[in-house]
């Protein structure tokens, strides 16, 4: 007997986006692409994942509808990801577990691992839904990040490994 669809298991809103992005991975490439980073070779350093975990992943966010390929080199094939108006939309979901984490998951003396700027007002944003010096609601296109010093420095020994890589493959 063939395995039901969480669709038609259940009315759940919960369960049924849990089926789409219930795992860290896809959370992390969700994340990437948000961050600007749309090539295999740029998610996969940022995120830590494996290719086959990668790849996995992109082709099940296609295949749900929140991104989108594009051809940016016909020989060898090779592809960017971009959001959809369906990933995009996963923008607030992103912020709510960033803000839990920041107060939830820092370790003791840890600051916050990015403060955004609200372009719109001009002040630091907080850990939203809404700015917390005009009241706004927070959208990914009016803010700006600046990682803490321990969280750019991460960010800084992944784009080193990246540059390796590319490096070492031509």
């Amino acid at each position: 007997m063939a395995k039901l669809d969480i669709f038609q298991q259940t009315l759940c809103p919960v369960a049924r986006a849990e089926s789409v992005v219930g795992d860290i991975w896809t959370v992390l490439v969700l994340r990437e692409l948000f961050a600007r980073n749309h090539r295999f070779d740029e998610i996969q350093v940022m995120t830590g994942a494996t290719p086959q975990m990668l790849a996995t992943r992109l082709k099940k966010l296609e295949a749900d509808g929140l991104l989108e390929r594009r051809l940016y080199n016909k020989r060898p094939p090779r592809y960017e990801y971009h959001l959809t108006d369906k990933g995009r939309d996963f923008w607030p979901v992103l912020m709510a577990l960033r803000a839990w984490g920041e107060k939830w998951c820092r370790l003791p003396g840890e600051e916050l691992s990015t403060n955004y700027v609200h372009q719109t007002c001009g002040h630091a944003a907080g850990l939203g839904p809404l700015c917390d010096h005009c009241g706004e609601l927070l959208r990914h296109e009016e803010l700006i990040g600046k990682p803490s010093r321990a969280r750019a420095a991460e960010l800084e020994q992944r784009r080193a490994v990246l540059k390796e890589g590319t490096r070492s493959s031509r």
